[in-house]
């Protein structure tokens, strides 16, 4: 995939290519890893935080997708781990902040769910940097592109998830 605005043509007659990544002789290196991110937003919170974003249009990569859930504490590790099966290259957990949730204390049970799944992450092989815990309020939209930004940043320093390779 191409780096926003580098256009087909001006791509071939430009650049040459080296175990994927992208050298345009001008010398600047581009990527062409584009990192999948697959965020777990509460209903009542987070989702809000990004539609809240989406109206704002505030920017943030295209490449992530949203999958609502009632309350981040009903996410289960077989969902992340799922996620990352299909060829996630993150997997972001984003709930309600610690004391406001709606169904009291959900995104506690987040918490400790993300962290047993990142030691699980870690034996797997897997980077745990690549599954975060987020907390963005329905008034936060600036946090939620903000945290997708940066965690893109992040997944394209460690590169394409191991598992990819795998399956």
């Amino acid at each position: 995939m191409l780096q926003r605005g580098y256009h087909q043509q001006t791509f071939h007659q430009r650049a040459d290519t080296c175990n994927g990544r992208v050298l345009p002789r001008g010398g600047e290196i581009l990527t062409a890893f584009e990192p999948r991110i697959v965020a777990f937003c509460c209903n009542w919170c987070s989702y809000a935080g990004a539609d809240l974003a989406g109206v704002s249009r505030l920017q943030y990569p295209p490449s992530a997708r949203i999958i609502k859930v009632m309350c981040s504490g009903r996410l289960e590790p077989q969902f992340i781990l799922k996620a990352f099966e299909l060829g996630a290259d993150g997997v972001l957990v984003a709930g309600c902040h610690i004391g406001d949730c709606h169904y009291i204390a959900g995104n506690e049970k987040a918490k400790v769910r993300v962290e047993m799944t990142k030691e699980l992450l870690d034996v797997l092989g897997v980077d745990s940097r690549r599954l975060r815990l987020e907390w963005i309020s329905a008034g936060e939209g600036t946090k939620f592109a903000d945290t997708m930004n940066n965690f893109t940043k992040e997944l394209e320093e460690l590169g394409p998830s191991p598992l990819k390779e795998v399956i």
